[in-house]
């Protein structure tokens, strides 16, 4: 049976997030603020990231703060734009609001 292209796409993306978090449990002073936002402990991060949603949320955060989104860019060898197509991937686009 074969992979949908968005279902490679949301594979690519889960990949990414996970990687992404992983850089910022690397660094304490990274991983901190993310634990305070969320409201986890270390503790239950694994747990966490098998719940819907938050994976996107872990990019939202990395995307949020422009030095960390390019310090992870780089470490991971990637062009920034990426993280928004992997958020879009793993929760759907940004609404269009319109004028």
């Amino acid at each position: 049976m074969r992979q949908s292209v968005g279902d490679n796409r949301r594979d690519r993306a889960e990949g990414l997030a996970i990687q992404g978090l992983a850089f910022l449990a690397d660094d304490m002073d990274r991983l901190e603020p993310f634990l305070s936002i969320t409201g986890l402990d270390p503790s239950r991060l694994r747990l966490a990231a098998a719940e819907p949603g938050f994976l996107a949320g872990v990019l939202d955060h990395i995307a949020g703060n422009e030095s960390l989104l390019l310090q992870f860019a780089t470490e991971a060898g990637i062009d920034p734009a990426e993280i928004s197509r992997a958020r879009a991937a793993l929760s759907g686009p940004e609404p269009d609001w319109g004028p």
